[in-house]
């Protein structure tokens, strides 16, 4: 991480509760960033992207109501708690979420079969490039979170960037 992403980084983090968030928060981050994702300011949050395959991971910032959140793409990953199976069904269940295309062939996006990087559930598919906000992340999670984001850095790797381990 070079001193502009790191001051990007700490200027996020000054913002959140200095007990709770802030720990949290920087941990998430500095495991990205382990993994080689850099965080970059987009809008107004942050995003982690990496690149050898040039995929965001993960983004964070501040609601209006200044209350942080998290959010993950982990569409490779097929085992994971009720948690984050809710995550999943709460974005299938939106009125207007935007199906997986590429079920069809007809996206181009990502590389690798498309059953293998969409989110599933009830017979809905929602498009795997995308990072579905975790509510309410606490450190119970963090294992967990940090367990999808290897998994799923493993498939971008692969897939994306044709690197094998």
């Amino acid at each position: 991480m070079n001193t502009k992403q790191e001051q990007l980084l700490n200027s996020f983090l000054a913002q959140l509760d200095p007990v709770f968030e802030e720990p949290l928060y920087r941990q998430l981050a500095m495991y990205l960033i382990e993994l080689g994702y850099s965080p970059k300011k987009q809008r107004s949050y942050l995003v982690f992207k990496h690149d050898l395959h040039g995929k965001q991971m993960a983004k964070m910032g501040l609601k209006r109501n200044l209350r942080p959140y998290f959010s993950l793409r982990f569409s490779a990953c097929r085992e994971y708690s009720q948690k984050f199976a809710d995550v999943i069904n709460m974005a299938v269940s939106k009125p207007n979420y935007p199906p997986a295309n590429c079920i069809q062939n007809n996206c181009g996006y990502c590389s690798g079969e498309a059953h293998t990087h969409i989110y599933a559930h009830d017979g809905k598919h929602l498009c795997g490039a995308r990072q579905l906000e975790i509510p309410n992340i606490t450190p119970e999670d963090i294992a967990e979170t940090k367990n999808l984001i290897q998994e799923e850095h493993e498939y971008l790797l692969k897939h994306e960037a044709g690197v094998t381990s």
